[in-house]
């Protein structure tokens, strides 16, 4: 008999990574997604197709203006309280802290895309932002959240990370090592190399560690290293949705502020996936910067696109990227920045690295691998079901 899986999700209110890994779970099991936040003309419009309920957002929270506060009272105490009334097999939960479904409910496989940030490995930059009479309500809060999330982990039943970066987090914040690592897949047969057209693309929501502005910088010196014949030649596209929280939209204001300053930068920040496509097959290459992060999706859609991919020496590209074979792992936007002057000075070695990472990406990432082990994982957690029903 088919697997009964239900899916929990903190939001669907864009179109990330995170949102592609849980909609390919989503299709394979028709299953049923429960999240707090749902979005659906800016999240992807195949989850239209599927079986998506709403949960949370009291009387009183709705008397809290829309934030980073609010959204994660919201999402927590969602989760915390539920009790599922349907018959299933297995909970797959995604985005933290969808996780803390599990303190009412049995049997969940949390597919971890990263702990609370906010709470853990960027917990002194937030709270950094506070103003100084903040700091300690805040200091307050997040030991509160730390101790339920901490305490709800410890009874999940089994978690996947989905990279080395994610699993060395869960064994810092959890002391759990028994997590396993699963990258996510991508589509590549999606993907195509259509040529170069002259322009480096950041595709990634805006948002603060994504660091646009590390991508802007690059590309300004990028260009002061070129003749002035060769200057307008080239741009740069930064590519992603914007979250309506009141933090990211100050981010996305002081980044259109910087590409205002700055010449043959175009940002677009509502691209299909059928465009997202097309601007990875046209780019001379990808640019990745974010801060330490947990996976990410884009330097595989880059190499499925035979694209270089240039990306920060951190966190998630560290595993997907092959330095100098598949792309450049740089230290600096002076690095990029150079790096991105080797790849339009060098088409042959583009492309010869572009084929690198299509090959690369075809025998390790994609959804054939993945689901080889998470189906197994389910299996395994069903069968517990019957030894509790016996």
């Amino acid at each position: 008999m088919p697997i009964k899986l239900i899916i929990a999700q903190s939001n669907l209110t864009l179109m990330g990574g995170a949102e592609r890994v849980l909609l390919k779970i989503a299709q394979r099991y028709n299953a049923k997604i429960y999240t707090a936040e749902y979005e659906p003309n800016n999240t992807f419009e195949e989850f239209k197709d599927l079986d998506v309920q709403t949960i949370g957002r009291s009387s009183l929270l709705k008397l809290l203006p829309y934030g980073r506060i609010s959204q994660g009272l919201n999402y927590g105490l969602a989760f915390y309280n539920l009790k599922l009334k349907e018959d299933y097999d297995v909970i797959n939960a995604h985005m933290a802290p969808s996780h803390w479904i599990r303190n009412k409910n049995k049997r969940v496989l949390w597919y971890c895309h990263t702990p609370l940030r906010d709470v853990y490995d960027l917990y002194e930059y937030r709270l950094s932002l506070k103003k100084p009479y903040q700091r300690p309500i805040y200091k307050i809060g997040i030991n509160a959240i730390k101790r339920i999330d901490q305490n709800i982990v410890k009874k999940i039943e089994f978690i996947f990370a989905n990279s080395k970066n994610t699993e060395s987090r869960i064994v810092k914040y959890y002391e759990r090592k028994d997590a396993e690592v699963l990258n996510g897949g991508i589509n590549y047969k999606e993907f195509k190399n259509n040529g170069d057209y002259k322009y480096f693309i950041y595709p990634s929501r805006i948002s603060p560690n994504k660091r646009q502005e590390y991508a802007i910088s690059a590309f300004k010196k990028f260009r002061a290293k070129l003749s002035a014949k060769e200057k307008d030649k080239y741009k740069l596209i930064i590519c992603g949705a914007v979250s309506k929280d009141k933090a990211f939209q100050e981010y996305y204001k002081k980044i259109k502020e910087e590409v205002r300053k700055t010449r043959n930068i175009q940002i677009i920040t509502d691209a299909s996936e059928k465009k997202l496509a097309l601007l990875y097959s046209r780019a001379t290459a990808v640019l990745y910067p974010p801060l330490n992060e947990d996976y990410g999706l884009v330097p595989l859609e880059a190499m499925a696109s035979e694209k270089p991919v240039i990306a920060v020496n951190e966190g998630g590209p560290k595993e997907t990227v092959v330095h100098g074979k598949t792309g450049f792992l740089v230290n600096s936007d002076d690095e990029m920045a150079e790096k991105m002057k080797y790849i339009a000075e060098h088409p042959s070695i583009a492309n010869n690295i572009g084929r690198n990472g299509r090959k690369r990406v075809e025998e390790n990432y994609s959804w054939e691998v993945f689901f080889k082990k998470f189906d197994k994982k389910l299996q395994e957690i069903k069968k517990g079901r019957k030894i509790e029903d016996r």
